[in-house]
């Protein structure tokens, strides 16, 4: 009888399926060979982490990547993401400290991006599609369903009133850090641009 096997999707692909490490292995890897992530971090204290990442950003190898990066419309959050991660996958710091640079990680790239003159970069993805980031015409009230008082609903400012950058606050980025950004970065950002 000639009967054809009916090949399934992994002989198409050509890949095995039961070629992939035993669960648990990774257990039993020798204590002499740590990988970066299983040893002691570099990085204890935030702000000591946070420096380091603001000279690896502002790094002249890595200002304009970084730089057309923002400008090609990369969400900025997505590249905070990437840049910490992978100093955690280095040993930098602990999974833990790496949540908690996020939020001045990306108010570092909101500045790096205002020095640059880029005006219209996106946040997050979906910044354009979120009913929260509207900006609503001068003919329309928001309703508020929070308000005790019975009173009229604030209006929603105006395009000419919202303020195009909020300078990051000494409560995200330490004051060193905070002085620093003020007064390296428009110089690097300016020598970038001219060797350009």
């Amino acid at each position: 009888m000639d009967e054809k096997i009916k090949q399934n999707q992994f002989d198409e692909q050509g890949v095995n399926p039961f070629n992939a490490p035993t669960p648990g292995e990774s257990l039993t890897n020798s204590p002499d060979m740590p990988k970066q992530w299983e040893t002691p971090p570099q990085y204890i204290e935030e702000d000591e982490a946070m420096e380091a990442v603001y000279l690896e950003l502002t790094a002249e190898d890595n200002l304009m990547p970084l730089i057309d990066l923002i400008n090609d419309k990369t969400p900025l959050d997505q590249i905070a993401q990437v840049l910490l991660y992978r100093g955690y996958s280095k040993g930098l710091y602990t999974p833990d400290l790496m949540l908690m640079l996020a939020e001045p990680t990306i108010y570092l790239l909101i500045a790096i991006a205002d020095y640059a003159d880029i005006k219209d970069y996106v946040l997050y993805e979906g910044e354009e599609d979120d009913p929260d980031g509207a900006i609503y015409d001068d003919d329309v009230e928001p309703v508020e369903m929070d308000d005790e008082d019975e009173g009229e609903a604030e209006q929603p400012k105006s395009t000419e009133e919202i303020v195009e950058f909020d300078e990051p606050s000494e409560d995200s980025v330490s004051p060193s850090l905070l002085s620093k950004i003020k007064k390296e970065l428009p110089g690097k950002i300016e020598k970038i641009k001219e060797n350009k």
